[in-house]
């Protein structure tokens, strides 16, 4: 009888070490004085610094179908920012410091250089948002995933002070909104997207569209904004009174979540600048100005709430960070949510 090894199965055990080799440079240069393990632990231990009344603030996400685009256009180095920020994102939303993150790499195959590349743009985003990268799983799954196909996952973990959590308790009538600009998409809505622009009109990722003045990949594929610095230099300086990550949903299911009962948010057209790629998609997709705001960022990644006198600083202290922000609403009486 012949023998049947794990490589005849599909998973090939040699790629695995030799991925890990390619990547431990840069995941230890993520590393801070608080990581007490190195690559290839069995967990990554992290010892916290003193905080008051420390309270740990967790999150997870992934990337979504933007992989997709990333696959068909063989580009594989940005999608790791993509899933360090939409997991840093969230927990920014109430204040937390992140501390550490982890990262899930699924694939059909591994391929050191493609899952080197992944895991070093992961790397250079946790640099970015202050986290130490302490440990991960790149997992061989044939039968799973088809070659040339993966999927991600992270996770995160921060830490703040409990009189400080953003909770949106002290959100009140007359409180404005402030806008933090997004980079395009970000990791939401591509399911559309790809439909709109590959199945419904046949674009391909390399073609140039004028009123983009790009190819339609890469703007698709441009890398959500990691907030990390900008929210915290405006924490120091100002009080926030909520934070929305506004990702899938749109402007109306995120802005909610910050919201007590009894308030909603008024958004004024016009006061901030939507970008072509949002111009296009409705023009393409005939979809109405509620449902675009129901589904895509619209050109703002971050929501923020706050008092009127602190809008000028904000807007001043961003622009130094080199973030664009604008006032975009206003809090009023109701319980309508969002009112467009």
């Amino acid at each position: 009888m012949s023998k049947i090894t794990y490589k005849d199965a599909g998973v090939n055990i040699e790629k695995g070490y030799e991925t890990v080799k390619k990547i431990k440079a840069s995941v230890e240069k993520t590393f801070d004085k608080n990581v007490l393990t190195g690559l290839g632990s069995f967990a990554g231990l992290y010892k916290l610094d003193k905080v008051e009344n420390p309270v740990l603030v967790t999150g997870t996400d992934g990337v979504g179908t933007k992989l997709l685009l990333a696959q068909m256009m063989d580009k594989h180095k940005t999608v790791g920012q993509d899933l360090v920020a939409m997991c840093v994102n969230d927990i920014l939303c109430h204040g937390a410091k992140p501390l550490l993150f982890l990262d899930y790499i699924a694939s059909g195959r591994v391929e050191p250089d493609k899952m080197a590349g992944i895991v070093e743009g992961i790397a250079k985003a946790c640099q970015t948002a202050h986290l130490s990268l302490v440990g991960g799983e790149t997992a061989e799954m044939p039968g799973m995933y088809g070659n040339g196909e993966y999927d991600l996952a992270g996770f995160v973990v921060g830490i703040v002070d409990q009189n400080k959590i953003i909770n949106g308790k002290a959100i009140k009538p007359g409180d404005k909104v402030i806008g933090l600009a997004s980079s395009g998409p970000h990791s939401n809505g591509y399911s559309l997207l790809r439909k709109v622009f590959f199945d419904a009109n046949n674009y391909k990722p390399d073609d140039y569209i004028e009123e983009l003045d790009d190819t339609i990949g890469n703007v698709l594929l441009k890398p959500t904004i990691i907030y990390t610095d900008v929210i915290m230099k405006l924490m120091e300086n100002v009080t926030i009174k909520g934070i929305a990550n506004i990702t899938g949903g749109g402007f109306i299911e995120n802005i909610p979540r910050t919201l007590p009962d009894g308030v909603s948010a008024k958004i004024y057209s016009g006061s901030w600048e939507i970008q072509p790629i949002f111009k296009l998609t409705q023009k393409l997709s005939n979809l109405s100005d509620e449902e675009m705001f129901n589904t895509l960022n619209m050109g703002i990644g971050m929501v923020l709430v706050v008092d009127e006198g602190d809008v000028s600083s904000i807007i001043k202290l961003s622009d130094e960070l080199g973030q664009k922000a604008n006032m975009i609403g206003e809090i009023v009486l109701g319980d309508e949510g969002v009112i467009l």
